[in-house]
């Protein structure tokens, strides 16, 4: 079958559902449904994801390490070797993934995580510290990219911005909410023989589990599975994914009918697109790890919060801020189907607060460039997130980029531990130079693949991928690259 019947076929199935009106309410319907199941559950989990994995930094300004006897240096030891299991774990999770079935896995993870997370409150030294992180590393490191590939089974690639943006958002907001959680649970220490920061972090993982608990009455596996959904739901849902995605002769789409190949994972790990795409987004994660970890001691340094708990308060604002704007531009980007073209927008945001913060004194300035580097950082995320698994076709090529892509970019995880020394405040000069130097590292990475994929598509307008027809994948000259 030519591409050319392939396409003319794809809307004709749609035909049953009634006219295009009846069809759009439909397709309505089918969303709310999604949006309102779904997704508040995955924003939930990825909210104590990133509570989880920042709580230390607002543990550490309440007297982590005097309880501990440890030191600045052993502190990011602590927190490099999480994020060394965190990114070892995400491949390995994505594969695993359809075999263990979303459903299962996904509250498993939080589940063990949460656990770990309580344990790291009843640690006593570097020793223990340590080996909680690395264990909390390993347990968190499957969620994001397994929630991409997750969403990638329910929802069209002209969705899927906006979604990921919404649960993503819920990461801006941990940095409030946590910062008000922490101001509240710090408050119940010393008590039971243990201090204020211990409660934190035994309170939140508690919290975790009984969410992943949650979690497995709420996600279903797929569309099929869906008890929410009714039979033409369902079946108009498919019909829609088939619109975005290769299918096989039969009608089914190529990601159910696949089996595992090697093949496929390494055409992933070869693809330029995750090498354009991931080092853009390790530029982008240096920034947003130092900043979401560091940003109590920065503002502690700025000396306008009388003590550690209004430095908490402070530190809430930026991320409301940029969970707003987050949203919003999530929802340009799936209205005009671009991805990295609104990246070149929003990261220079972020650049001119980096640019500013490093070279103007006033505590009041920096305090206001906060916004810009929380607001140009958060709003790029979502766009860069989706653009790889829009841009994947075949289940297990698309499990490798998207989380391939993610292990990469958590290496700035790395960079974020070592970049904000104490002994650089309370102007973080070096710190923030470096996170501007990446931010227009990352600038540039995305015009690249944005070029890269126009080039695709004129290629495949040419004729130059005629020898794929057919194929299940996103080789198939029918498959556009989104930009």
């Amino acid at each position: 079958m030519k591409a050319e019947e392939i396409e003319e076929a794809k809307p004709a199935a749609l035909n049953q559902y009634g006219d295009h009106a009846q069809q759009e309410k439909l397709t309505r319907r089918i969303l709310l449904k999604l949006d309102t199941r779904i997704l508040p559950m995955l924003a939930l989990l990825f909210l104590c994801s990133f509570l989880d994995r920042t709580n230390v930094g607002n543990a550490k300004i309440l007297g982590l390490e005097k309880d501990l006897s440890i030191t600045d240096h052993q502190y990011d030891i602590g927190l490099a070797v999480f994020y060394l299991t965190y990114i070892c774990s995400e491949l390995p999770s994505n594969l695993v993934l359809k075999k263990a079935s979303p459903k299962l896995w996904l509250p498993f993870l939080t589940i063990v995580w949460g656990i770990i997370t309580m344990c790291l409150g009843f640690v006593r030294n570097f020793a223990g510290f340590v080996a909680v992180r690395a264990l909390l590393g390993i347990a968190e490191g499957g969620l994001l990219p397994g929630m991409v590939l997750y969403l990638s089974t329910f929802y069209r690639r002209g969705d899927l911005a906006l979604r990921i943006g919404l649960f993503y958002t819920a990461a801006s907001l941990s940095g409030a909410f946590g910062g008000l959680l922490a101001r509240g649970l710090a408050a119940i220490g010393p008590r039971g023989g243990l201090e204020g920061w211990r409660w934190i972090l035994i309170i939140e993982g508690l919290l975790t589990f009984v969410c992943g608990v949650l979690s497995f009455f709420v996600l279903p596996n797929s569309l099929e599975s869906a008890t929410f959904l009714t039979t033409e739901e369902k079946e108009f849902g498919r019909e829609r994914l088939m619109l975005d995605n290769p299918r096989t002769i039969e009608g089914t789409l190529a990601s159910e009918a696949e089996s595992f190949k090697w093949s496929e994972v390494r055409r992933g790990v070869l693809e330029l697109q995750v090498w354009f795409s991931a080092t853009a987004y390790f530029a982008i994660l240096s920034g947003l790890y130092s900043f979401g970890l560091f940003l109590p001691t920065i503002i502690k340094s700025l000396g306008f919060a009388k003590d550690a708990n209004e430095v908490q308060l402070w530190s809430v604002i930026p991320y409301a801020v940029a969970a707003v704007v987050t949203v919003i531009v999530a929802i340009i980007s799936d209205r005009l189907r671009l991805r990295g073209v609104i990246m070149l927008f929003t990261l220079p945001i972020a650049i001119i607060g980096y640019a500013v913060i490093a070279n103007i004194d006033s505590p009041r300035v920096q305090y206001g460039m906060t916004f810009l580097m929380a607001t140009g950082q958060y709003a790029s995320v979502p766009c860069i997130l989706v653009w790889l698994s829009n841009n994947s076709a075949g289940h297990y090529k698309r499990a490798t980029t998207s989380a391939l892509q993610l292990a990469i970019a958590n290496c700035g995880g790395f960079v974020a531990t070592f970049n904000y020394p104490s002994k650089d405040g309370p102007l973080f000069h070096r710190g923030h130079t470096i996170i501007l130097g990446l931010l227009v590292f990352a600038w540039f990475m995305i015009l690249l693949n944005v070029l890269y994929c126009a080039k695709i598509n004129r290629d495949k307008k040419n004729g130059k991928y005629d020898q794929y027809i057919g194929y299940n994948d996103d080789r198939n000259p029918e498959f556009v690259m989104i930009l």
